[in-house]
């Protein structure tokens, strides 16, 4: 049961942070509840989250436990399958002209910031208008939301270069810069870095034009791409259950994924009652043996496997993980202390798990474990193959690896 992984939610590390975005009343609230298990006012009306919500989800993997055949009593390993926690950001609802400073405008795109990626949860039965004023079911176009979302983030990021550009076109001319450094340093805060403003530059031919040549054009496909390139967006095609058929997603061209957030949100306190057997991502439920199931809640699970009868899950679990593994393209490893053991110094198997970027390597771990474990950094040892590798030796998913350093934690 996916409660018992809620224990300790308070002592992880989370380095990894999503974002939940869109217009109100979309559901984010409840995509929220669903999937840290925790409450959250909600309500049918705009802006019933003022405040950022902030909480503890999980993605999924195949635990390390599997690859060596042995068995481990660790809360975040469940059946095989391991739970890796990530910060998720529910942040205010998003008007037209919140760049601007409309609505809760500023707030939300200083709260989005933080994020490394981003989930944008849409109506996709369209029970909401453009303001997130509820209307009859298939009345308002979702593709109308996504369009909008990303236009906010796009000018948002225009705007921020607009009103930089004459300082940096200075810099360059005085020597004080280079284009690529100018345009990173505007964008710091929202933690770009220099070689993705070299590769959208490189990519939109824009690196070989002289910056006061540049028109608010170029500005703006320049802006445009490095949004899309460092805030990649998951779609998450809310209400699915809702709507008469599905057609709407294949007109949709980012990654979308079906979902039904109050499915979820369903599913995971009827498990937390031992009235079903559930896991995030299963593709049905069973009744709890010997549970006694009352008629409203008989109802309420005949609701649910008609969702399912729609779309193959309730999609939640999906969406976090694609976020992770696919948009962002990081991969799980299993840092341990005793290579044989395969623990830590209090003798837990697989004690922990990092989520690192693809091209991570074994002295990247050690920084991320601690950083003086990096400074000490004298090899690493991969625990399934036995053999000893650098500090530049890039990691693979699922990997085990010891780090041996001449420094221990502080």
């Amino acid at each position: 049961m996916i409660s018992a992984i809620l224990i300790s939610r308070n002592e992880f590390l989370i380095v990894l942070q999503i974002g939940l975005l869109g217009k109100a009343n979309v559901g984010k609230s409840t995509f929220f509840s669903a999937a840290t298990e925790t409450s959250v006012p909600s309500g049918n009306f705009p802006f019933t989250t003022i405040e950022p919500n902030i909480g503890v989800a999980f993605v999924t993997s195949d635990c390390a436990c599997k690859h060596f055949e042995i068995k481990h009593d660790n809360e975040l390993c469940v059946n095989g399958t391991r739970f890796i926690p990530i910060k998720l950001i529910d942040v205010a609802g998003l008007v037209p002209g919140a760049h601007e400073g409309k609505g809760l405008g500023n707030q939300f795109l200083d709260d989005a910031r933080q994020a490394e990626v981003l989930i944008h949860v849409v109506d996709i039965a369209g029970t909401t208008d453009i303001q997130g004023k509820p209307v009859p079911v298939g009345t308002h176009d979702p593709l109308e939301d996504i369009a909008f979302v990303q236009d906010e983030f796009d000018q948002w990021f225009s705007d921020i270069l607009k009103r930089e550009w004459d300082k940096i076109t200075r810099e360059i001319d005085q020597k004080r810069a280079k284009l690529t450094d100018g345009i990173a340093k505007r964008f710091s805060g929202l933690g770009i870095k220099d070689y993705q403003v070299q590769d959208i530059l490189q990519k939109s031919g824009l690196i070989s034009r002289n910056p006061k040549e540049w028109n608010d054009s170029d500005i703006q496909t320049f802006a445009k791409e490095l949004r899309k390139n460092t805030k990649p967006m998951i779609i998450a095609a809310n209400k699915a259950d809702l709507c008469q058929d599905l057609d709407v997603i294949t007109k949709i061209s980012e990654n979308v994924i079906p979902c039904s957030a109050e499915t979820e949100l369903l599913l995971r306190k009827a498990s937390k009652a031992g009235i079903v057997n559930y896991s995030p991502g299963d593709k049905g439920f069973t009744i709890s043996e010997g549970k006694e199931i009352l008629p409203p809640q008989q109802k309420a699970l005949d609701v649910v496997k008609s969702v399912f009868s729609k779309i193959s899950s309730t999609g939640i679990q999906e969406i976090l993980n694609k976020a992770v593994f696919d948009s962002l393209n990081f991969i799980v490893v299993y840092p341990v202390e005793d290579e044989t053991k395969l623990i830590n110094k209090d003798g837990v198997i697989f004690p922990d798990t990092k989520l690192l970027p693809h091209d991570s390597t074994a002295k990247d771990l050690a920084g991320l474990i601690h950083a003086d474990i990096a400074k000490g950094f004298l090899h690493a040892i991969d625990c399934k193959t036995k053999q000893r590798i650098s500090g530049e030796q890039k990691l693979k998913n699922g990997d085990v690896i010891k780090i041996v350093s001449t420094l221990s934690r502080g």
